[in-house]
């Protein structure tokens, strides 16, 4: 997807001229995505040869944001991109909203498992949020992750 599209808008320093290298894949909103979300997002960042700490952090991100999507939304599909830009990774998901499936049906796991995803994500991402893409219509939650300053991770 280009930079700047509804999906995932960069901040208005970015530089156009930088190599960004993009992926994006669509999952249905199931339990079993997750598995498939961060064995998509594995390779990708293998591919792109970032070192091991960035891809597991990178992929708990991704499996942390698509559980949500998953659990407290009513979508279908879940829309996953991941950007790998000149100083950082951003991760980005988008859910379909409510509007899909009719009024909201948690699929929550037991209490002492709830609520510790987004947490989770603002602990271990140098900056997140969220944003509308438009009314009803869904829910973009992303999050970025510096390239690591070690040059030998």
């Amino acid at each position: 997807m280009a930079s700047g599209n509804a999906m995932s808008p960069h901040p208005a320093g970015c530089r156009s001229d930088v190599d960004v290298r993009q992926y994006a894949f669509e999952l249905p909103a199931a339990a079993a995505s997750v598995c498939t979300a961060r064995r998509l997002t594995r390779s990708r960042l293998t591919r792109w040869d970032l070192c091991e700490d960035v891809c597991e952090t990178a992929t708990l991100v991704m499996s942390e944001l698509v559980t949500n999507a998953v659990v407290h939304t009513a979508s279908e599909l879940i829309m996953c991109e991941l950007h790998n830009g000149e100083r950082n990774i951003r991760i980005a998901v988008r859910d379909q909203g409510f509007g899909t499936r009719g009024p909201l049906v948690r699929r929550t796991p037991p209490a002492d498992e709830h609520g510790r995803g987004l947490l989770l994500v603002a602990a271990v991402s140098s900056a997140w949020g969220t944003h509308e893409v438009a009314p009803g219509s869904g829910l973009v939650v992303w999050a970025e992750l510096p390239h690591s300053a070690e040059p030998a991770c």
